[in-house]
Protein backbone atom coordinates (compact mmCIF):
# COMPACT_ATOMS: atom_id res chain seq x y z
CA UNK A 1 0.00 0.00 0.00
CA UNK A 2 1.19 3.05 -0.97
CA UNK A 3 2.52 5.35 1.66
CA UNK A 4 -0.46 8.53 2.50
CA UNK A 5 0.54 12.44 2.50
CA UNK A 6 -1.46 14.47 4.16
CA UNK A 7 -1.87 17.72 2.45
CA UNK A 8 -0.73 21.23 3.11
CA UNK A 9 -2.89 23.76 3.65
CA UNK A 10 -1.31 26.16 0.38
CA UNK A 11 -1.65 23.03 -1.48
CA UNK A 12 -4.92 21.62 -2.67
CA UNK A 13 -6.55 18.97 -4.21
CA UNK A 14 -6.43 20.85 -7.65
CA UNK A 15 -3.10 22.83 -7.64
CA UNK A 16 -0.93 23.69 -9.73
CA UNK A 17 1.28 20.73 -10.41
CA UNK A 18 5.34 20.98 -10.38
CA UNK A 19 6.89 22.91 -13.13
CA UNK A 20 3.56 24.39 -14.10
CA UNK A 21 2.69 20.82 -15.73
CA UNK A 22 -0.98 20.90 -16.56
CA UNK A 23 -0.51 17.53 -19.17
CA UNK A 24 -0.32 14.07 -18.73
CA UNK A 25 2.77 12.29 -18.40
CA UNK A 26 1.99 10.59 -21.75
CA UNK A 27 0.91 13.60 -23.97
CA UNK A 28 4.25 15.41 -22.81
CA UNK A 29 6.55 12.27 -24.20
CA UNK A 30 4.53 13.03 -27.04
CA UNK A 31 1.55 10.77 -26.96
CA UNK A 32 2.91 8.22 -29.63
CA UNK A 33 4.28 5.19 -29.43
CA UNK A 34 7.38 6.33 -28.25
CA UNK A 35 5.58 7.26 -25.28
CA UNK A 36 3.86 4.14 -24.97
CA UNK A 37 7.39 2.20 -25.07
CA UNK A 38 9.21 5.16 -22.17
CA UNK A 39 5.38 4.30 -20.26
CA UNK A 40 5.94 0.50 -21.08
CA UNK A 41 2.74 0.34 -22.18
CA UNK A 42 3.81 -2.80 -24.09
CA UNK A 43 6.29 -5.09 -21.75
CA UNK A 44 7.52 -6.61 -24.42
CA UNK A 45 8.97 -3.88 -26.49
CA UNK A 46 9.91 -1.79 -24.22
CA UNK A 47 11.83 -4.72 -22.56
CA UNK A 48 13.75 -5.48 -25.88
CA UNK A 49 14.71 -1.73 -26.50
CA UNK A 50 16.05 -1.71 -22.37
CA UNK A 51 18.20 -5.10 -23.76
CA UNK A 52 18.84 -3.75 -27.04
CA UNK A 53 20.63 -0.48 -25.25
CA UNK A 54 21.90 -2.46 -22.50
CA UNK A 55 23.54 -4.99 -25.32
CA UNK A 56 25.11 -1.71 -27.07
CA UNK A 57 26.53 -0.42 -23.82
CA UNK A 58 28.10 -4.04 -22.74
CA UNK A 59 29.92 -3.91 -26.46
CA UNK A 60 30.99 -0.60 -26.44
CA UNK A 61 32.08 0.21 -22.97
CA UNK A 62 32.42 -3.27 -21.10
CA UNK A 63 33.70 -5.11 -24.01
CA UNK A 64 35.35 -1.77 -25.42
CA UNK A 65 34.09 -2.54 -29.06
CA UNK A 66 34.89 -0.47 -31.99
CA UNK A 67 32.34 0.95 -34.15
CA UNK A 68 33.91 0.06 -36.99
CA UNK A 69 34.79 -3.39 -36.75
CA UNK A 70 31.86 -4.65 -35.14
CA UNK A 71 29.67 -2.80 -38.18
CA UNK A 72 31.70 -4.51 -40.14
CA UNK A 73 31.16 -7.97 -38.12
CA UNK A 74 27.65 -7.45 -38.60
CA UNK A 75 27.29 -6.42 -41.91
CA UNK A 76 29.56 -9.90 -42.80
CA UNK A 77 26.50 -12.03 -40.51
CA UNK A 78 24.01 -10.90 -42.35
CA UNK A 79 25.68 -11.41 -45.81
CA UNK A 80 26.80 -14.81 -44.72
CA UNK A 81 22.78 -15.42 -43.26
CA UNK A 82 21.76 -13.75 -46.82
CA UNK A 83 23.77 -16.71 -48.99
CA UNK A 84 22.85 -19.49 -46.75
CA UNK A 85 19.12 -18.52 -46.41
CA UNK A 86 19.03 -17.67 -50.57
CA UNK A 87 20.61 -20.90 -51.63
CA UNK A 88 18.70 -23.17 -49.04
CA UNK A 89 15.34 -21.90 -49.94
CA UNK A 90 15.28 -23.73 -52.92
CA UNK A 91 16.00 -26.88 -51.24
CA UNK A 92 13.39 -26.61 -48.73
CA UNK A 93 10.92 -24.92 -51.48
CA UNK A 94 10.73 -21.61 -49.37
CA UNK A 95 10.98 -18.20 -50.78
CA UNK A 96 14.49 -16.38 -50.64
CA UNK A 97 15.05 -13.56 -48.26
CA UNK A 98 13.60 -10.01 -49.29
CA UNK A 99 14.99 -6.89 -47.88
CA UNK A 100 12.02 -4.14 -47.10
CA UNK A 101 12.41 -0.99 -48.74
CA UNK A 102 12.94 2.13 -46.63
CA UNK A 103 11.19 5.47 -48.38
CA UNK A 104 11.43 8.64 -46.51
CA UNK A 105 9.53 11.04 -47.90
CA UNK A 106 10.48 14.45 -48.69
CA UNK A 107 8.49 16.00 -46.59
CA UNK A 108 8.89 14.35 -43.33
CA UNK A 109 12.35 14.73 -44.08
CA UNK A 110 11.97 18.58 -44.45
CA UNK A 111 9.88 18.42 -41.08
CA UNK A 112 12.93 16.33 -39.16
CA UNK A 113 14.99 19.14 -40.36
CA UNK A 114 12.90 22.40 -39.86
CA UNK A 115 12.08 20.74 -36.15
CA UNK A 116 15.65 20.26 -35.23
CA UNK A 117 16.64 23.48 -36.49
CA UNK A 118 13.83 25.16 -34.04
CA UNK A 119 15.04 23.35 -31.44
CA UNK A 120 18.09 23.96 -31.44
CA UNK A 121 17.72 27.66 -32.26
CA UNK A 122 15.28 27.88 -29.15
CA UNK A 123 18.00 25.98 -26.86
CA UNK A 124 20.81 28.47 -27.93
CA UNK A 125 18.72 31.04 -27.48
CA UNK A 126 17.26 30.02 -23.84
CA UNK A 127 20.91 29.70 -22.61
CA UNK A 128 22.17 33.39 -24.40
CA UNK A 129 19.01 34.87 -22.38
CA UNK A 130 20.16 32.65 -19.18
CA UNK A 131 24.18 34.15 -19.52
CA UNK A 132 23.30 37.30 -19.99
CA UNK A 133 21.79 37.28 -16.40
CA UNK A 134 18.35 38.16 -16.92
CA UNK A 135 17.40 35.72 -14.41
CA UNK A 136 19.79 34.80 -11.79
CA UNK A 137 18.39 32.02 -10.29
CA UNK A 138 18.00 30.42 -13.52
CA UNK A 139 21.77 30.68 -14.23
CA UNK A 140 22.66 29.39 -11.04
CA UNK A 141 20.62 26.49 -11.90
CA UNK A 142 22.62 25.94 -14.90
CA UNK A 143 26.03 26.35 -13.86
CA UNK A 144 25.17 23.80 -10.64
CA UNK A 145 23.95 21.69 -13.48
CA UNK A 146 26.32 21.73 -15.80
CA UNK A 147 29.29 21.17 -12.79
CA UNK A 148 27.26 18.10 -11.94
CA UNK A 149 27.48 16.69 -15.39
CA UNK A 150 31.34 17.74 -15.81
CA UNK A 151 31.97 15.62 -12.48
CA UNK A 152 30.01 13.01 -13.66
CA UNK A 153 31.22 13.07 -17.30
CA UNK A 154 34.64 12.90 -15.80
CA UNK A 155 34.34 9.88 -13.54
CA UNK A 156 32.67 8.10 -16.54
CA UNK A 157 33.12 7.15 -20.17
CA UNK A 158 30.56 8.84 -22.86
CA UNK A 159 28.87 5.43 -23.51
CA UNK A 160 27.71 4.63 -19.61
CA UNK A 161 26.83 8.68 -19.85
CA UNK A 162 24.58 7.70 -22.42
CA UNK A 163 23.42 4.73 -20.87
CA UNK A 164 22.59 6.17 -17.97
CA UNK A 165 20.68 8.87 -19.18
CA UNK A 166 18.94 6.67 -21.67
CA UNK A 167 18.31 4.55 -18.64
CA UNK A 168 16.37 7.02 -16.63
CA UNK A 169 14.45 8.15 -19.75
CA UNK A 170 13.13 4.43 -19.67
CA UNK A 171 12.00 3.72 -15.93
CA UNK A 172 11.50 7.39 -14.72
CA UNK A 173 8.39 7.92 -16.43
CA UNK A 174 6.44 4.80 -15.82
CA UNK A 175 7.65 4.93 -12.32
CA UNK A 176 6.17 8.65 -11.83
CA UNK A 177 3.58 7.29 -13.86
CA UNK A 178 2.75 4.78 -11.42
CA UNK A 179 3.46 7.11 -7.91
CA UNK A 180 2.88 10.80 -9.77
CA UNK A 181 0.68 11.90 -5.92
CA UNK A 182 3.51 10.92 -3.80
CA UNK A 183 6.71 12.32 -6.18
CA UNK A 184 4.44 15.61 -7.04
CA UNK A 185 3.44 16.24 -3.12
CA UNK A 186 7.69 15.80 -2.98
CA UNK A 187 8.44 17.79 -5.62
CA UNK A 188 6.16 20.52 -4.28
CA UNK A 189 7.94 19.96 -1.07
CA UNK A 190 11.58 20.70 -2.44
CA UNK A 191 10.68 23.27 -4.54
CA UNK A 192 9.43 25.29 -1.27
CA UNK A 193 12.70 24.38 0.17
CA UNK A 194 14.43 25.51 -2.78
CA UNK A 195 12.80 29.01 -2.91
CA UNK A 196 13.33 29.74 0.67
CA UNK A 197 16.99 28.64 0.56
CA UNK A 198 17.35 30.96 -2.90
CA UNK A 199 15.80 33.82 -1.31
CA UNK A 200 18.08 33.81 1.94
CA UNK A 201 20.96 33.78 -0.42
CA UNK A 202 19.55 36.63 -2.20
CA UNK A 203 18.83 38.70 0.75
CA UNK A 204 22.25 37.97 2.37
CA UNK A 205 24.55 37.67 -0.44
CA UNK A 206 23.54 38.55 -3.79
CA UNK A 207 22.03 41.87 -2.95
CA UNK A 208 25.03 43.01 -1.20
CA UNK A 209 27.13 42.47 -4.40
CA UNK A 210 27.58 46.07 -5.41
CA UNK A 211 26.22 46.27 -9.15
CA UNK A 212 27.46 49.07 -11.70
CA UNK A 213 25.13 51.05 -13.73
CA UNK A 214 23.18 48.86 -16.48
CA UNK A 215 22.57 50.86 -19.03
CA UNK A 216 25.52 50.41 -21.08
CA UNK A 217 26.10 46.89 -21.08
CA UNK A 218 22.14 46.23 -21.65
CA UNK A 219 21.08 44.64 -25.17
CA UNK A 220 18.53 46.90 -26.84
CA UNK A 221 18.00 44.56 -29.78
CA UNK A 222 19.31 42.39 -32.39
CA UNK A 223 21.19 45.72 -34.03
CA UNK A 224 23.26 46.18 -31.07
CA UNK A 225 24.78 42.24 -31.46
CA UNK A 226 25.69 43.75 -34.63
Amino acid sequence: MPPHFPSDSNHGRHAVRPLGRHKSIHRLLGGGEAADILLWKNRNLSAGVLAGATLIWFLFDVVEYNIIPLLSQIAIFVMLVIFIWSNAAPIFDRAPPRIPEVVISEHAFRELVLTSHHKLSYAVSLLYDIACGKDLKKLLLVIASLLALSVIGDSCSLTSLLYLGFLCAHTLPALYQRYETEVDHLLARGGEYIKKFYEKIDSNVVSKIPRGPVTGVAFKGSDSIQ
